[in-house]
Parts: C-alpha cells; sequence; structure tokens
C-alpha cells in the first residue's frame, strides 16, 4: 500500500464510510467538559456528518472508517477484497489526533468509527477499542463515541468497545439467513446473533450494577443498534418489517437503520443491477416508527403490504395504506376515542393525539380544531368524526385512495 499523508486517508476513508447509514447520537447520557476538567461534551455543534436526535437536534460526528481493507469478500460491498478500490489504513493514533484536532476547531462534537477486517477479526478490533480507549483515558474526551464491532473478534474485545464507547452497533448485513449466505458467505448469522445477545447481557447487567453502586463503570449508555441493506437479495419489505421486529423484541436494540443497497463498480453478477428506490427505504423507516410509537403490531404493518409482492406501497405511507385496507376500524371519533385508536388515523401524529387528548378534557373539537395540528385536513376526513364533522360514506368510497393519496410536488430549489 503506497504511503499516504493523513489528508489523503482521510478523504478515502471518510467516503467510504458513508454507506454506514446507523449514525446517530441519539439517547446517550449527558457530559461535558465546562468544569474545566476533560475534553469534549456530548452537546450540541455543527460538523462533518450530520444525525439528528428524536427532539431535531442536529448531531456533528467524524464518520470514518479505520480502514478500507477487508479480508472478506462480501458481494455487495465496495470495500471487499476483490474489489478494486484505492486503499488506505489509519492508525490508531491518528484516528486520536483527527478527533480532538476537528473537535479542537469545533467541526465536531464525537466520532463514529467503523473498519473493513485486515489480519483477523481480533487485531481490528484491538485497533478500534484502542483509539476509544485512548480518547477517554489519555485525553479524558467526554463526547460522544460510536464503535462499529465485529461479530467475530474476542467477547472480551467487543465488552471493551462497550465499556469506552456511548453506543455499539452490530450489523445483521442482511434480513434473511439465505440472503447472508448468499451474498456474505465468509459471515455467519448464528456468530452475529451470538455477539448481540452478549452485548444486550452486558447493557443488562451494567445496568443493573449502576442502580445499586454508584461507581459502577457505564457500558454503552446508548445501548446497541445494527444495520439492514435493502435491495440486494430478494427480500421483500415484510420479510424485512419481521425481522426488524425480532432484532428489537430479542436484542433490546435502540434503533434498526436500513440502507438501501448501492451499485457498485465491478459488481458480482448475482447483486441486482440498479439499486432500489430510496422511497422505498424511507417507507421501512415510516414502519419502523409505527412499531416503536404508534402501537402497531408486526403482522398488522406487514398486512399493509401488498399481497402479492410482499412490498409496502411507494405512493402512500405505511400508515395510511393500512387504514385503507381496514376501513373496518374507522372513522374514528376525536372526542371519545381511545389514545390508541386515535394513533392510527392518517395524518396525526403523536404530538397531535397528545394535544387532541388535551383539549378535549375541556371543550368538544370541531374539525377545524383537528386542522391546526396537521398540515393537511384532506387525508384525515374520511378516517375521523369532529364534533361538526361526519365521513358518512366517503370512508368507504372506492376512490378513497385517489382522494387522500398526496399530490406530487414540484421541490423548491431553496427550500
Amino acid at each position: 500500500m503506497a504511503q499516504l499523508d493523513v489528508q489523503k486517508k482521510l478523504e478515502i476513508l471518510a467516503d467510504a464510510a458513508k454507506y454506514d447509514a446507523s449514525c446517530a447520537s441519539s439517547g446517550t447520557v449527558k457530559r461535558s467538559s465546562r468544569d474545566g476538567n476533560g475534553l469534549g461534551s456530548t452537546d450540541g455543534g455543527m460538523g462533518i456528518c450530520h444525525a439528528y436526535a428524536p427532539d431535531g437536534r442536529c448531531i456533528s460526528l467524524l464518520k470514518i472508517l479505520l480502514t478500507n481493507s477487508c479480508i472478506f469478500d462480501c458481494h455487495y460491498c465496495i470495500n471487499r477484497k476483490s474489489s478494486n478500490v484505492r486503499r488506505a489504513r489509519f492508525t490508531a493514533p491518528e484516528v486520536v489526533q483527527l478527533t480532538l484536532a476537528f473537535y479542537r476547531r469545533n467541526y465536531i462534537e464525537g466520532l463514529f468509527l467503523s473498519s473493513g477486517i485486515i489480519r483477523s477479526s481480533n487485531y481490528t478490533m484491538e485497533q478500534i477499542v484502542e483509539v476509544a480507549r485512548s480518547l477517554r483515558e489519555d485525553h479524558h474526551f467526554r463526547g460522544y463515541i460510536h464503535l462499529k464491532t465485529i461479530p467475530d473478534a474476542d467477547p472480551e474485545l467487543v465488552r471493551q468497545a462497550g465499556l469506552h464507547a456511548d453506543r455499539v452497533s452490530i450489523n445483521v448485513e442482511l434480513p434473511t439467513a439465505s440472503g447472508l449466505k448468499r451474498l456474505a458467505p465468509e459471515k455467519s448469522e448464528m456468530r452475529i446473533e451470538s455477539a448481540m445477545t452478549d452485548m444486550k447481557s452486558a447493557i443488562i447487567d451494567t445496568a443493573d450494577a449502576s442502580r445499586k453502586y454508584r461507581s459502577a463503570p457505564k457500558f454503552a449508555p446508548a445501548g446497541q443498534s445494527t444495520q439492514m441493506i435493502v435491495g440486494a437479495d430478494a427480500a421483500t419489505d415484510g420479510d424485512i418489517v419481521r425481522k426488524a421486529s425480532t432484532l428489537y423484541d430479542r436484542f433490546g436494540l435502540r434503533r434498526v437503520y436500513y440502507s438501501a443497497f448501492s451499485p457498485i463498480p465491478d459488481a458480482s453478477a448475482i447483486l441486482p443491477l440498479q439499486r432500489p428506490p430510496l422511497m422505498r427505504e424511507h417507507r421501512l423507516y415510516q414502519s419502523d416508527w409505527l412499531m416503536r410509537f404508534y402501537g402497531y403490531a408486526p403482522g398488522e404493518v406487514v398486512a399493509a403490504t401488498d399481497e402479492a409482492t410482499g412490498m409496502l406501497p411507494l405512493d402512500i405511507d405505511p400508515k395510511l395504506a393500512w387504514a385503507l385496507k381496514f376501513r373496518g376500524s374507522f372513522p374514528v371519533d376525536v372526542n371519545r376515542a381511545p389514545r390508541e385508536m386515535l394513533l392510527r388515523v392518517p395524518g396525526l401524529g403523536v404530538k397531535a393525539v397528545n394535544s387532541i387528548l388535551t383539549a378535549r378534557r375541556w371543550r368538544r373539537l370541531r374539525l377545524e380544531d383537528i386542522g391546526r395540528l396537521t398540515v393537511s385536513i384532506v387525508k384525515m376526513r374520511p378516517f375521523l368524526i369532529a364534533d361538526d364533522w361526519r365521513p358518512g360514506a366517503l370512508t368507504d368510497q372506492a376512490g378513497l385512495k385517489t382522494i387522500v393519496t398526496p399530490k406530487p410536488k414540484q421541490m423548491e430549489l431553496f427550500n
């Protein structure tokens, strides 16, 4: 490998990291250095890679790979062993110094570090852990650290990652075992899930200890997450939704991220020639939201898919698709219905439902009152009853989908 300066390495390895979607820093503990001790914080800032917390706060992270060299040859990966890309590799001290330099210039507030596998899984994991250890112990860095761990690495190394990082990720890669075997034969679903089980146990054990002992160390306080590639194999949206639900239930994940497959140079013949529509990735995130915040069971989200293809519709969101399929659950009376049914009304979000529950304690709500809580009342009218509104036969109208489907808009250049 030709000798490259740090700036050139950064150019190569930051670009190589763009395929990793699981880059969010919500859910960690608050730390700062305002008391004059340490360096960095987990609050505020502007930066290189923008991620967003649930409260809308913009998070800035230095998002890089330790190296884009890899001994594995996963068909879908741009950094696979047989890929014809320019390779680069940081040393652990180089990543530490880059992180500190970017932080001192107010570019970032944390680090997202992943890597290809070099020499062995254990060797690579040792280098990743050393970066986090040095930042925390040698430089007292209190900013956010997210580490991608390697399932094949020794469990003790993965445990050390959790002691230094705010969040850890273990990627399941593909939604089905058959897809993983076909496209990443060197990886094992059993080993991946075993590593996720160990991480869950460590997080729970440390949380229990911290409730009993104030001196107990923090362990991945922002939990663990994972990522699935969408569109590289034959998995349907229904398959992906069921897999995500299983991951949340079995491993207590904070997030499942979805990354639309992107065609790569010199691709294997078994990969699709085109990437899936980005809207498909968006619909999967919406379905994820329905399960996490709106009380939908996985089977209900799957029921919103097309029976023939198993795919979620691209022209309407999953919540509206479900409502159109199960019209017998509507209309919902906004002045009487429980919270769980209000959350099923297309166009009503969690904040709007909370506002309705508060307001109706004092007066009966009219359609215009509901309209103030949303961008458009058109999508909601067939599915709700208000003090001055009943949809009548509108809910069962044959052409209802045409009425409630949002019209395509020309995006504004400076919006």
